[in-house]
């Protein structure tokens, strides 16, 4: 499903434990299936190296969420991407959205970098996919 209309979320928290990193995953894929896009599903895993941790807490918090071609969808996932992280007072997790070759990374910035950071990841995939 990863392409040029694939947002990748990944969803980190410093000092988390997979359980909680997998519970808020679940409640914003939740949330973002409530969306127009084609569809939101956990990331492939991918086999673990020898010696490593059985579980894979950034596996665990990997979204691929399928925009199609509503040109509106990305604009409706950041904004509910935003809602839910403004909810998340008591710490909020670092998040990477990767969209083509566009890489939108947040770790501790006020709800104001915030806006100003998606609305500009916003203009840049909407006038890139705007007809000449």
């Amino acid at each position: 499903m990863e392409n040029d209309n694939t947002l990748v979320i990944l969803l980190s928290e410093e000092g988390a434990d997979a359980e909680r990193v997998a519970e808020r995953t679940a409640h914003l894929r939740e949330e973002l299936l409530a969306t127009d896009v084609e569809e939101v599903s956990a990331a492939p895993g991918e086999d673990a190296p020898p010696g490593a941790r059985a579980v894979d807490v950034a596996q665990i918090g990997s979204l691929l969420v399928g925009l199609g071609s509503s040109a509106a969808a990305l604009s409706q996932v950041v904004t509910v991407i935003r809602s839910w992280l403004g909810r998340c007072q008591d710490k909020r997790p670092s998040l990477r959205l990767t969209l083509g070759d566009d890489t939108l990374e947040l770790s501790e910035a006020t709800d104001e970098q915030v806006t100003e950071a998606f609305d500009m990841f916003v203009r840049r995939h909407s006038a890139a996919g705007a007809p000449p």
